[in-house]
């Protein structure tokens, strides 16, 4: 019988360090949880303010345009006609 008691002593043991190694991978799991949702805001957070300044760069290209820039010139153009043709179609859709 003294057999059976070490088997069941084994298995005890086994299965404490199996549920121990299960709490320490939850926890681990937990934090990488939070550090991906924080990577996530961070990326969420560089994105704006990516496109914030590439709103930034159109606007001083245009601006560029505007005062006499050849670079940019027919973009400008392009630009306020489409500006031309939305105020228009405001217009007719106000006059209805």
């Amino acid at each position: 019988m003294s057999s059976i008691e070490d088997i069941v002593d084994s298995l005890e043991n086994k299965i404490s360090k199996v549920l121990h190694k299960l709490e320490l991978l939850k926890l681990a799991n937990l934090k990488l949880s939070e550090e991906l949702d924080i990577s996530k805001q961070e990326i969420k957070t560089q994105k704006d303010h990516i496109a914030n300044w590439e709103e930034k760069y159109e606007a001083l290209k245009m601006a560029n345009s505007i005062l006499g820039s050849d670079d940019n010139k027919r973009e400008t153009k392009l630009k306020i006609n489409a500006l031309i043709r939305d105020i228009d179609h405001c217009i007719a859709q106000l006059s209805d």
